[in-house]
């Protein structure tokens, strides 16, 4: 197959559906806090939402104002800051919400017709919503007199042409001087984390260019598509071991299928193998399924699989894209079988979220890489039995203070999980992790705590103790995902953490107060102490930022 099959396929499939397409909606951008108020709506409910699954993100900004809606009627414990959350939500997505209740000062007739959008408008066949992006970053390290900064603009425009094609784009341009901490790991991963490529600006600072975009339709109602430019997130955690957004954006083609008590995605991708400072490397390709269930209005169960495959074949041509890979109904070893390779990385595992007397939300992954059952039992490390898991609670309106919540979770991953045998292979995109930051060979403890007292106030102190095994002078001992796994150190004797022991203690403690719909100032403060080996570093930054319909950056590991 030839690399360009992915377009191909979409632009017939496209012209097929056309003249058959339903109202449709395009998504809201997943980050962490905005889609912890969704969680909070769905717990103090008691039931899941019945107009989506929040496994798979982002989610449709549609289906989340038939959420909203499926509140009223309710009899809900909810607080003055619930409902301003609610009147939020409502404005963030204004084009599926009938009232008059998002209504802006509407400034020379022109900007701000609704409280949400600078310029918007709405007609029967044109829907349009255009916002500036700013995010301006000052801040300061302790015992260091370099002021570290980032400063971002760029535009976000989404809408609907006849109601029946959505369309997302979002673009900015940043010159960002990181703290050491998060530079090292640029350097190492020749990436910046959620963004990908970059230049050098002045000596050590970073340039890069972040772009997202894509069309949305429904040729049939319970069905959506997508195709374009995004990031995706897999679970209910803080982090995904399966699926997560930490690396940059890639060419998508997305179904999304809710029927019945079941919301099923399939999505593809094409992915960059590697990166270098100025040449893009060769292509590879992504294939995900994810199948999600409620079993009961509290319990919901997830299964997935996922495929990462490219470079050449046995008679050392370009793979390229296999369309088999596009059947939306197989096991990824059947195609494999079918196509005449074992070269993909293919992964399966599970998800689960369990909704316990409106207060709790329990949750969690298993990912499962690759295991042989006689070794598992053995229990002689065996390099080859591969897994990742996670397991979380929150705690919503805890100890009976009103929005105070809290999170718990844990993460670990054993050493040569997502890696492979070559660059096209291992379970990344842009020379960034697909799930992990980390990577694998850890294990990782998260804290988090939220405080809303008031619907413009936000409090969140996030802590995180990670333990990883670190390589050196050349070793591979699992965790940088980017090696070949056939350069391990051995066969037998592997366990969780081997290496150059590491302890990494991130604390974040941050105030944000809006002003205005998605315009924020925030406070924030970083702790980090790393100890690799005998060696020690620690870390205090704090910084003051301006935000304007952009989420914070977190660069939490």
């Amino acid at each position: 197959m030839y690399r360009s099959g992915l377009h191909v396929f979409t632009i017939t499939f496209f012209t097929i559906l056309s003249q058959h397409i339903f109202a449709q909606s395009v998504n809201i951008p997943f980050q962490q806090d905005y889609y912890h108020f969704l969680d909070r709506l769905e717990i103090k409910s008691g039931k899941f939402s019945p107009t989506y699954h929040a496994s798979f993100s982002p989610l449709q900004r549609k289906k989340v104002v038939g959420f909203l809606d499926s509140l009223e009627n309710k009899d809900l414990e909810l607080s003055t800051t619930d409902r301003s959350n609610i009147q939020f939500l409502y404005n963030d997505s204004r084009e599926w919400d009938d009232s008059t209740r998002n209504n802006g000062p509407d400034i020379w007739n022109t900007f701000y017709k609704n409280s949400a959008d600078l310029f918007s408008v709405n007609t029967d066949n044109f829907d349009l919503h255009l916002n500036p992006v700013l995010y301006l970053t000052g801040g300061l390290v302790a015992g260091d007199d370099t002021r570290y900064y980032t400063n971002t603009r760029g535009i976000e425009v989404r809408g609907m042409i006849s109601k029946k094609v959505g369309f997302y784009s979002f673009a900015s341009t940043t010159q960002a001087l990181f703290p050491d901490y998060v530079k090292s790991r640029i350097d190492s991963f020749r990436s910046v984390p959620q963004q990908g490529f970059y230049k050098r600006f002045k000596e050590d600072a970073y340039d890069f260019f972040s772009t997202r975009g894509y069309i949305s339709f429904n040729p049939v109602q319970p069905i959506n598509i997508q195709f374009g430019h995004d990031r995706f997130f897999a679970g209910h955690g803080y982090r995904s071991v399966a699926l997560s957004d930490f690396s940059n954006s890639f060419l998508f083609l997305k179904f999304n299928t809710e029927v019945w008590k079941i919301s099923y995605n399939n999505l593809f991708g094409q992915m960059i193998a590697d990166v270098g400072q100025t040449t893009f490397k060769d292509p590879k390709y992504f294939a995900y399924h994810h199948l999600s269930i409620n079993l009961t209005p509290t319990f919901n169960l997830g299964l997935f699989e996922s495929v990462v495959y490219g470079g050449l074949d046995s008679a050392g041509r370009a793979r390229g894209m296999e369309l088999e890979y596009l059947n939306p109904v197989i096991f990824y070893r059947a195609v494999e079988s079918h196509v005449g390779s074992s070269e993909g990385n293919a992964i399966i595992g599970a998800d689960f979220r369990w909704l316990i007397w409106r207060r709790f939300s329990l949750y969690g992954q298993f990912l499962l890489d690759e295991f042989l059952l006689d070794n598992v039992r053995a229990r002689d490390g065996w390099w080859a039995n591969k897994y990742a898991a996670q397991v979380g609670l929150k705690y919503i309106d805890a100890f009976g203070l009103k929005n105070f919540d809290l999170q718990l979770e844990s993460n670990w991953a054993r050493p040569y999980t997502y890696a492979h045998s070559s660059l096209f292979t291992n379970y990344s995109h842009f020379g960034l992790p697909l799930a992990h930051p980390m990577g694998a060979n850890f294990r990782e403890f998260t804290g988090i705590v939220r405080y809303q007292p008031t619907q413009r106030l936000l409090f969140v102190f996030t802590c995180i103790v990670i333990d990883n095994g670190e390589d050196s002078n050349g070793s591979n001992w699992g965790g940088n995902i980017m090696l070949d796994y056939s350069t391990r150190e051995q066969d037998r004797g592997n366990e969780l953490l081997q290496g150059v022991e590491n302890r990494i203690i991130y604390l974040d403690a941050t105030i944000s107060y809006m002003l205005f719909h998605n315009f924020f100032i925030d406070m924030q403060h970083i702790y980090r102490q790393e100890s690799l080996g005998m060696e020690n570093s620690e870390l205090n930054y704090t910084n003051l930022s301006l935000r304007w319909n952009i989420f914070k950056r977190i660069h939490s590991f």
